[in-house]
């Protein structure tokens, strides 16, 4: 086995352990969200802070692609929002492991 494949599945099998090992949801959402579990951060740090990032940095390729179009459309502000600020927000603004794109001190 090389080392390459050692580490894919290495990472394969910590991402299912983390997953697998959420609790199941309490039935007040807000509770359950205001302190997220060890395997929702490592899977959010490990996976979806970077796919985020991408998001962010694609939707603003196409902002920028697309910016004529909206300007002359008269709906520059709804593209930025879509397509910049909310995955920037998903991405930079929501604590570690939360589904909601706040701050963990305004939950």
């Amino acid at each position: 086995m090389t080392r390459a494949t050692g580490w894919g599945i290495g990472a394969a099998l910590a991402l299912a352990l983390a997953v697998a090992g959420q609790p199941a949801w309490a039935a007040d959402g807000r509770d359950a969200e205001a302190r997220p579990s060890g395997g929702a951060m490592v899977a959010d740090a490990l996976v979806a802070r970077p796919l985020l990032a991408a998001a962010t940095l694609g939707g603003t390729a196409v902002f920028l692609v697309s910016l004529p179009f909206s300007a002359l459309g008269g709906n520059v502000e709804g593209a930025a929002e879509t397509l910049i600020r909310t995955p920037a927000e998903a991405t930079f603004r929501r604590c570690l492991g939360c589904a909601i794109s706040k701050r963990a001190d305004e939950l």
